[in-house]
């Protein structure tokens, strides 16, 4: 299960913040249920030999102050392993980590560092050409201070259309989204989800359903392309789940589309094939969607994003 956290101790950005005595007893509900955590060292193997244990990643964006000041003492205390994305464009400006601090931490064995661009902008606006030059001009500040570039990437505000996530291919080994689910063998390296945690999600209760929740694993997702344009929204969704999978049927699907959270239309045929047909358009700037199955009273889950076209 996947996690993702941005600030720490910081109460005035609610949406993107978690205080640390919730931070502290959350990683004591995963220790308490004797829950591994991802080696990141052989990531890899995991997709290879997929482990029946639960296994939790603590991933954390844009490298604020805030967590080298609360969340980085405790964490190094405990030798919890973690990937720490960084923009390399904000480094040493106000609220953000520096270089110095960032070596810091990856010289531990249990942190590892992550590319999450340079500017950290709305990179769907940009040309391909900029987009490109984006990224390679990360790659050459993380060269020049670590003297590699991250194996892991995760995409700003979990956007990025096919085009970017093919380039993205070429330079990282893996990339994170913003969308929730668990990462196993079927999922796309490149679209790997996490769940958001912040003091508007993350009340215990539902920490403690999170860290529960198993794959709902499919053998392919259309569109592949989650960039929607206005001339292809709301998208076509077809889902091919393995013939293995019962009770499909029974699934449960909920979506944002018109900004308003509902239940889209889906039909299931004989094949194990799920058609999803929402209910208006997306509108500006993300649509989700978040699907789960209870199999023996155990919860199923996955999640897409959609990235929507700016308005004309």
């Amino acid at each position: 299960v996947p996690l993702i956290y941005h600030r720490f101790g910081e109460p005035k950005y609610p949406s993107t913040n978690i205080q640390m005595d919730v931070f502290r007893e959350q990683i004591k509900i995963i220790n308490d249920n004797n829950y591994d955590y991802y080696n990141l060292d052989n990531f890899e193997s995991f997709f290879k030999n997929p482990s029946k244990e639960k296994t939790i990643l603590i991933t954390i964006d844009d490298a604020f102050t805030s967590f080298y000041e609360n969340a980085w003492p405790y964490l190094k205390e405990k030798k919890i392993p973690f990937i720490l994305f960084v923009s390399t464009e904000p480094i040493g400006k106000r609220g953000y980590m520096t270089w110095e601090q960032i070596k810091e931490i990856e010289k531990e064995k249990f942190a590892y560092i992550g590319n999450h661009s340079h500017t950290h902008e709305y990179l769907i606006k940009f040309s391909f050409s900029d987009f490109k030059n984006d990224i390679n001009e990360s790659i050459r500040i993380f060269n020049k201070n670590l003297g590699y570039n991250p194996i892991f990437f995760s995409y700003p505000f979990g956007e990025y259309s096919l085009e970017q996530k093919n380039f993205i291919k070429k330079k990282f080994n893996y990339a994170f989204g913003q969308h929730s689910g668990v990462i196993d063998s079927t999922k796309d390296k490149y679209e790997l989800p996490r769940f958001p945690i912040n003091e508007n999600y993350g009340k215990m209760e539902r920490f403690n359903s999170i860290i529960r929740y198993l794959p709902l694993q499919y053998k392919s997702f259309e569109p592949e392309d989650k960039y929607v344009l206005a001339k292809n929204n709301p998208p076509a969704v077809k889902i091919k789940f393995f013939n293995n999978q019962k009770n499909i049927k029974n699934i449960n699907c909920f979506s944002n589309e018109g900004d308003n959270w509902g239940n889209p239309n889906i039909s299931v045929n004989e094949n194990n094939v799920m058609k999803i047909s929402f209910r208006e358009k997306f509108t500006f700037r993300r649509g989700r969607l978040n699907c789960s199955l209870n199999e023996g009273g155990k919860w199923k889950w996955f999640g897409h994003q959609f990235t929507i076209e700016i308005p004309k």
